[in-house]
């Protein structure tokens, strides 16, 4: 690889991890719209680790906490809104972590073609769309049930899909069960964390079998530019949806939607 593809694939993947319009569309996209070869598993990787390690940076705080209030939660020692939060993310990741291994190969060989793209970003989109306009806003992320953590977490499995976004799918679960905006998109990226481990995790098994050359410094590189761009990505993403709601990435959702089917429609 090039600096140039390092360099596009790894702010293609720390702006959309964490945006409401699917990282694996836009990872799928660029080959598709450009000469490069696959950038292959090592690279996804480095990318998957910068992504995580923005996460972690950004959220270092809550996630002591959590970690510290769920630690005497397993040990008999009560239960607050920490470890309360802890356990909803865990229970949250069941869904997709068994989808993920069920569906594996049906959603790499099938579903990753534009049309399928096109139709989740839309499909998806309008949900997302429908989600803001009627937000209840009632609710931050400690207010959580086990049932809402539940469903947030089945709706996630359906990020399997191409198209669909994680982030997005996560958040329109939220905002439809109550939570405001700002709370949504937190426990949205609080469970990106298990979710990005559990699929570096899976391409890193797949790595050590392939037993490929590894570009130690394209690594690094994508693994750096993957996780600046994630960190600020986070940082702007929750102050404007709090100023603007969801709706411009509804429109970039549609817009990207349609150009897809209008140039692969025919094919």
């Amino acid at each position: 690889m090039d600096w140039l593809q390092i360099f596009v694939l790894s702010i293609v993947q720390g702006l959309t991890e964490f945006l409401p319009i699917s990282s694996s569309a836009h990872l799928i996209l660029v080959p598709v719209f450009t000469d490069w070869n696959d950038q292959g598993l090592a690279f996804d990787v480095s990318l998957h680790i910068g992504s995580l390690t923005a996460v972690v940076l950004y959220f270092r705080h809550e996630l002591v906490g959590m970690t510290s209030s769920w630690c005497r939660s397993v040990a008999g020692r009560g239960t607050d809104d920490e470890a309360r939060l802890a356990w909803w993310v865990i229970l949250a990741t069941i869904p997709v972590g068994l989808a993920g291994l069920a569906f594996k190969d049906t959603i790499e060989v099938v579903m990753r073609s534009p049309m399928v793209i096109a139709g989740g970003l839309i499909v998806f989109g309008l949900l997302l769309a429908y989600a803001d306009w009627r937000r209840r806003a009632t609710r931050n992320e400690y207010h959580l049930t086990w049932r809402d953590a539940l469903w947030i977490g089945l709706a996630q499995a359906l990020a399997l899909i191409p198209g669909t976004s994680r982030s997005g799918i996560t958040m329109t679960a939220g905002l439809l069960l109550g939570l405001n905006r700002e709370a949504s998109a937190r426990f949205s990226f609080l469970l990106s964390i298990p979710v990005i481990v559990l699929a570096g995790g899976l391409k890193t098994l797949d790595l050590l079998e392939a037993k490929v050359p590894v570009d130690w410094a394209a690594l690094a590189g994508g693994a750096l530019l993957s996780g600046i761009s994630a960190y600020l990505c986070i940082h702007f993403f929750l102050a404007f949806i709090k100023r603007i709601g969801m709706q411009p990435f509804v429109v970039y959702r549609l817009v990207l939607g349609v150009a897809l089917i209008w140039l692969f429609g025919g094919a």
